[in-house]
């Protein structure tokens, strides 16, 4: 799932650092993760995963890392955490 959720930043997160250097747990934000960015990975995710992101996770925590959209897809739909 990971490296599903790498690529999808590499395709529309428009950071200026190699997604492939960055810890899972490193905050995204702080890497350049722009909140237009944030909204384009998000539907990316959604798409991927085939999920609906609830009203409760459209925040600024659930997308500042992988580790934390995993997290989140794992909530969502734990047989696609698989």
């Amino acid at each position: 799932m990971n490296a599903t959720i790498r690529q999808i930043l590499k395709d529309h997160g428009r950071l200026p650092v190699d997604i492939d250097s960055l810890a899972d747990d490193q905050d995204l934000y702080a890497s350049g993760l722009t909140s237009f960015s944030a909204v384009q990975v998000m539907l990316g995710i959604e798409e991927a995963f085939d999920i609906e992101f609830p009203e409760r996770m459209l925040n600024r925590k659930t997308f500042s890392s992988i580790a934390a959209i995993a997290a989140c897809i794992g909530e969502i739909a734990p047989s696609k955490a698989a």
